[in-house]
């Protein structure tokens, strides 16, 4: 199990930053189709995917917010945050076998423990692949968090 402490709301700062990475796996791929219901064949047939102007498979674009919400949730402010909003923009596709970084920003701190944060998201070539920007209710105290353990999940 992962320690994890949280920055409340007093103690984040305009430019503050915090980054989460990822390998995207086939397992991924997998996991996130039958948790989401979206079974698009760009993200699971190869043949049809071939014929598509990406020419492979690619990941669900909601994979990637999934991974700014992990960001958000885990690292800045991390355990306690609220998200109130997301904007995203989707600028290149993302592959099987792509290490994406989310790479937080705090934008601007807000009346009522609100806060705007940038949510960009880099493949391994540092080539943006998701550019955002999330509004989130800051936690209000400080505490330390022992993230729980997932439970092996197979796929077959």
């Amino acid at each position: 199990m992962t320690q994890v402490t949280n920055t409340p709301y007093e103690a984040l700062e305009v430019g503050q930053t915090a980054s989460y990475s990822k390998t995207v796996e086939e397992r991924d791929i997998q996991l996130f189709a039958a948790m989401s219901g979206d079974h698009n064949p760009v993200h699971l047939d190869a043949e049809f995917a071939a014929a598509t102007m990406f020419k492979e498979r690619i990941a669900h674009g909601m994979f990637s917010g999934a991974l700014i919400s992990a960001a958000v949730a885990c690292e800045l402010p991390g355990p306690g945050t609220i998200y109130l909003s997301q904007q995203m923009s989707f600028q290149k596709p993302v592959k099987i076998g792509d290490i994406l970084t989310v790479r937080l920003e705090i934008l601007e701190k807000l009346p009522k423990f609100r806060v705007r944060i940038a949510t960009r998201v880099f493949n391994q070539r540092d080539e943006l692949v998701v550019d955002g920007e999330a509004e989130i209710l800051a936690p209000r105290k400080q505490q330390a968090v022992t993230l729980p353990t997932l439970p092996t999940i197979s796929i077959g």
